[in-house]
């Protein structure tokens, strides 16, 4: 019985130790995953929750920007060729002309004396062919007064052309240098020209501009053209090309364009500042939402925050136009990056983010 007894206390004592590290052991277990959760905890609490946006690329039209200034069509200098009495200017600045219109008429002395002399060198010219027809005088002396008669006609055609000033073009007085019975002189007044009267067509008007040689063979009549003006910032004109010369300066790389403006309400006039912008084809482009671009303050720089590994990295971007509230990203990002486009307070680069859908 005392035996037994025995027994039974040293199994007792023998469990009693065997429970005690099991204990432990759950204690221990318990302890270690009440710091990791709370470290996850901490970490949670300093990530930020951010929305985001995967990177995709599309084709889109490119449209770059070169500064023009209007110039004229056309544009022409009324003057004579000698230096001659103005009798009568028909014209005065803003008056519209057509072409073959009288401008100007000059001193006519000159040009009635070689009306005078024409006219007796035709009934010269006349009578010697009657006498050369019956025989009495020879081709040569027929031909001597051919020649005259053709010199006289010449010079006498000339003077008309500088006696009776005509408009070569449609267009509009811009400019007026002399008066009345003023002596016209050769004397450059107009642009290094002289002139009586400066006639420009402003319908249409025209932009001479300088573009890059790359963009040489993606000129071409379809390409979009449109124009803003500083004196008009709510109007948009569309134009068209006219010209592209043939050859590129060897020195700037550049090549010159001509393009046209309609401008029936003459709305658009010569000397104005204007942007000119070029539909210069298709290309692949990274696009991002506009919420995405952030301005660094007191830069023009811009930068988005991307998704790597839990955290957000902070980089610099290079944009683009802004179409349909995407940018267009020129550098800095590739197409299937995850950018931020929400939750950006407090965000710093670097720092952990839990992204939410």
């Amino acid at each position: 019985m005392h035996s037994h007894n025995s027994i039974q206390m040293r199994r007792g004592r023998s469990i009693l130790f065997i429970a005690i590290p099991v204990l432990a052991g759950v204690v221990m277990v318990s302890g270690c995953s009440g710091n990791k959760d709370a470290s996850a905890k901490a970490a949670n609490e300093d990530a930020r929750l951010v929305k985001t946006e995967i990177l995709e690329s599309r084709l889109v039209e490119q449209q770059n920007v070169f500064a023009g200034t209007v110039e004229p069509f056309e544009q022409a200098f009324i003057s004579s060729s000698t230096p001659v009495r103005i009798k009568t200017i028909f014209k005065e600045v803003g008056d519209f002309v057509r072409k073959g219109d009288l401008l100007v008429q000059m001193d006519a002395s000159n040009y009635l004396q070689a009306k005078a002399q024409l006219d007796h060198l035709e009934l010269e010219y006349a009578r010697l062919d009657t006498l050369f027809r019956v025989g009495s005088i020879a081709q040569q002396q027929l031909d001597q007064m051919a020649t005259q008669l053709d010199v006289a006609r010449t010079s006498f055609e000339n003077l008309m052309e500088n006696t009776q000033l005509r408009s070569p073009i449609n267009g509009v007085v811009t400019a007026r240098y002399f008066e009345n019975g003023e002596m016209f002189s050769l004397s450059p007044l107009a642009e290094g020209r002289s002139a009586i009267l400066t006639i420009m067509t402003i319908n249409p008007v025209k932009v001479i501009i300088s573009l890059p040689e790359e963009f040489f063979p993606k000129v071409d009549k379809q390409m979009a053209v449109t124009m803003e003006l500083d004196s008009y910032p709510d109007k948009e004109f569309k134009g068209s090309l006219f010209l592209r010369y043939p050859t590129i300066d060897p020195i700037t790389r550049t090549f010159m364009v001509e393009l046209q403006f309609p401008n029936p309400s003459l709305t658009i006039r010569p000397g104005m500042f204007g942007r000119v912008t070029l539909g210069l084809g298709s290309s692949e482009r990274v696009m991002a939402p506009d919420i995405a671009v952030l301005r660094q303050t007191g830069t023009n720089d811009r930068y988005v925050f991307v998704v790597e590994n839990g955290h957000a990295v902070r980089k610099i971007v290079k944009t683009g136009r802004l179409i349909d509230n995407y940018f267009e990203i020129l550098e800095g990002v590739i197409p299937g990056e995850e950018v931020v486009t929400a939750g950006f307070s407090g965000l710093l680069d670097e720092m952990p983010v839990i992204v939410t859908r």
